[in-house]
């Protein structure tokens, strides 16, 4: 599992990954990539911290764990790299943000136009077994995206964190709600949108908290490849 981070996360991961409970989630992680099919790639899978630094991390967008199919899941939440069919998830996404801002829906799902403009792209938990949604949930990944996301949140930067789903909302603790900015929803799986997440306009609102502290929006639109 490559675990050197060649921009500002650098310091804070190394601490992090020193501690006892990191070490003995490596030596699960070992065995499971040795004895099952685990996604994504174990290259892979702090692609969101390699492709956002912690300071340039503007908007935290927080789902559960990668998908689960051959082919989907490359690090960033909720992407899939490009010829790879749109999960319902990530259709739902697209749905919302056309209906939000009128983005037309992209010809691919990856979303690391996102992840370059600040935009951290991180599940609760970083990896899955072929097949088996939340099949990690429990190895220690937990407390490693709680560190993640305090320290986002101990910043005197303000940030945007956007939360869908029951796993991300439980991060909603580490966030300092009179300095950031928090919208938790249902997820946008095809199961739960309808039960708050369509329609409640994340990107829009989101832009209007980055224009009211003097930050730059984020540019939304993906564009077709």
């Amino acid at each position: 599992m490559p675990a050197v981070f060649r921009n500002d996360w650098e310091p804070i991961m190394q601490e992090e990954m020193s501690r006892p409970y990191y070490l003995e989630l490596r030596r699960q992680l070992a065995e499971e990539y040795r004895s099952q099919t685990v996604y994504p790639h174990m290259n892979h899978i702090f692609q969101a911290l390699h492709l956002t630094s912690y300071s340039d991390t503007k908007v935290v967008i927080l789902g559960q764990d990668p998908y689960h199919g051959p082919g989907q899941a490359h690090g960033l939440s909720f992407s899939v790299m490009p010829g790879v069919r749109q999960p319902p998830s990530l259709q739902n996404i697209f749905k919302e943000l056309r209906s939000d801002l009128g983005c037309p829906i992209p010809n691919h799902g990856c979303l690391e136009h996102w992840a370059k403009q600040g935009v951290l792209l991180l599940n609760a938990v970083l990896t899955v077994r072929d097949g088996q949604p939340n099949s990690h949930k429990g190895l220690g990944w937990e407390t490693l995206t709680d560190r993640i996301i305090a320290a986002i949140g101990a910043r005197e930067k303000p940030a945007a964190f956007i939360l869908w789903g029951r796993h991300a909302q439980q991060k909603a603790g580490f966030i300092d709600r009179s300095r950031h900015w928090v919208l938790a929803t249902a997820h946008p799986s095809p199961l739960s949108a309808h039960n708050g997440f369509f329609g409640s306009r994340p990107f829009s609102k989101c832009n209007e908290f980055l224009r009211a502290t003097g930050q730059q929006e984020i540019d939304w639109r993906v564009p077709d490849l």
